[in-house]
């Protein structure tokens, strides 16, 4: 992915469905009226479709508007069901939503033994 992530740039998820037929106007469109918030701030904006296998990221470089499209070929991107419309998420939790894992809960492989 590469779509840059400094330190001070929030992720935020625009919860419910969103028509994936938009572009970046439609899209910097309703996060400035549901998610109240500068869609030119550098901060980035993830969508979903009502399907859950279609996804969205908009964010403004300083440069030009950019637009990052995933489709998952199998599954589902796990998305919140919160009533307020959006959820903030950490870069590291982005990755993992990309990917199609459970970026609110993974797991890691290894576990450390007990000491006996």
């Amino acid at each position: 992915m590469m779509i840059p992530m400094t330190a001070d740039v929030k992720v935020w998820l625009a919860t419910g469905h969103t028509d994936m037929r938009r572009g970046f106007p439609g899209l910097a469109l309703q996060v400035q009226e549901v998610l109240r918030r500068d869609p030119m701030s550098g901060h980035l904006f993830v969508f979903r479709g009502r399907r859950g296998d279609l996804l969205k990221v908009i964010w403004h470089d300083g440069q030009g508007a950019c637009l990052f499209v995933k489709r998952l070929e199998r599954g589902r991107f796990l998305w919140p069901s919160v009533a307020d419309g959006v959820v903030t998420i950490s870069a590291g939790q982005l990755g993992y939503l990309l990917e199609g894992i459970d970026w609110r809960n993974p797991q890691k492989t290894w576990r450390p033994s007990r000491a006996g």
